[in-house]
Parts: C-alpha cells; structure tokens; sequence
C-alpha cells in the first residue's frame, strides 16, 4: 500500500487500457512511468497479468472485426519470436533491443508520412514474407520489453484497415502474444505472490480504462485514428531512441 507507487500504477495503467483498443504507443510508456516507483524487471511482472485481461477485454469487444489473414501470418512468427527471446533471454540486451526499436519507429513514421501525403500511395496487402519478419520481430520485442508495437505497426499500418478491424487485430495478435509469454516468465521467476496480489488490485481500473479506449476507438474516424497513432509512434521512437543512448553510451 505505497501510495507513492500507485500514483505511479494508476496512469500507467489507464495507457495500458487505451492502448488496447488499439493506439499500441501509449502501452510501451507503462513500464516505465512504473519503473519511477519499482524496479523495471518487477513493473513489467505486474503489468503482464494486467495486459493479458485487459487483452480479453478488448478481444470480446472487437471479436468481429479482425482480419484473419494478417494474424495467419503474423501469430506462427511472433511464436517463434518469443521462443527466441526465452532462449538467449541471458544474452539479450534490452537497450540494444529499445535502440533498434526506436531507431524502426522513427524510420516508420519518416517513411509513412513520404509516402501517404507526397507520395499518395495505396494501401499494401498482407504478404507473407514481410509479415514473417515482422511478426517474429514483435513477439521477440515483446518478450523482452513490452514493446512488440512497433514491428507490429510497421506491418499492418501500410494496409490502411479500418479502425476498429485494425484495433481488433491488434488487439487478439497481442492477447495471443502475451499468453505464449506467461510460460517463460514462470520459468524465469518473474511471478512472485506480491506482484500477482499488486496486479490484482489494479484489475479493475485496467478493465475501465480498456473499455474507454474501445469506446474512443469506435467514435473517431480512421483517418484521425492512423493520424493519432503515427503521433504516438513518433512520441514511442523518441523515448525509447532517448533511453536506450542514454543506457549505453550515457
């Protein structure tokens, strides 16, 4: 009952919630702003029990609109991903995996912005190869920061689905992607009965900020929807480009 980490819990849990209807930016800041309060290995045990019923919430809420091919792809790649990252997790260096990620984000928002508004390009399909590579990308990043967003939009944004098909795709690729991790961190140790108790507390307030963000979601149009999840990704590449230098090199 430290009021000072839950001052801490509270917004990141909220972020964690609207970026389950699908603005997948917001959900990487929640480890963080949590890591004020905790250590970063302990804040990322308490937010996965919370991500994964926060998932379900979002999937029962868009479990009509998801688009089967994509997660075809993507979800035997992510599997092989986590797998990955389990097995060199002792070799893994998180910043090194932040870098890359922030470096993809950045170079993502850059190429998107030259190609929808100078260049006017279509929307692309979902292939196979690059959704292989991407897909693998994201469970890996996933496993071990939190932070499978961003291989993820690079993906899937291109495509231009609608908003709610996009949100639930998102939505049902994560909730599967963070199941096939509950069996690592148990193997890792990373569940202790305090932060389990810790997650349950905060259950309800996840479960009312996820249903928010669906609400949001099915209000705002796609147009302004890509525009606000380009903004986040933009926000996303800058702090994780920020805080993987600052590691390494500061």
């Amino acid at each position: 009952m430290d009021w000072s980490f839950y001052a801490a819990a509270a917004p990141a849990v909220i972020l964690l919630g609207v970026a389950k209807s699908g603005f997948s930016g917001l959900g990487a800041l929640a480890v963080p702003i949590l890591a004020l309060s905790i250590p970063p290995l302990q804040a990322a045990a308490i937010t996965l029990p919370i991500m994964v019923v926060q998932d379900w919430v979002g999937v029962y809420a868009f479990r009509r609109e998801v688009d089967r091919r994509n997660l075809a792809i993507l979800l035997p790649a992510a599997l092989v991903g986590v797998v990955m990252a389990f097995l060199f997790a002792a070799r893994v260096s998180e910043d090194v995996v932040k870098l890359a990620l922030g470096v993809i984000s950045l170079g993502f928002v850059a190429i998107t912005v030259i190609r929808d508004r100078w260049l006017a390009a279509k929307p692309t399909t979902a292939e196979v190869a690059p959704g292989l590579f991407w897909g693998a990308l994201a469970g890996f990043a996933s496993f071990v920061s939190h932070s499978g967003g961003p291989p993820f939009l690079v993906y899937t944004m291109p495509q231009r689905l609608s908003a709610p098909v996009f949100a639930g795709t998102s939505v049902l690729f994560f909730a599967l992607v963070n199941l096939m991790k509950v069996p690592p961190y148990l193997l890792l140790g990373q569940f202790s009965r305090a932060n389990l108790l810790t997650s349950l507390t905060l259950l309800p307030l996840a479960i009312v900020s996820t249903l928010a963000g669906v609400w949001i979601v099915r209000r705002v149009s796609t147009e302004k929807f890509y525009a606000a999840v380009l903004v986040l990704t933009l926000g996303l590449g800058c702090k994780l480009t920020y805080d993987a230098v600052r590691a390494l090199y500061g």
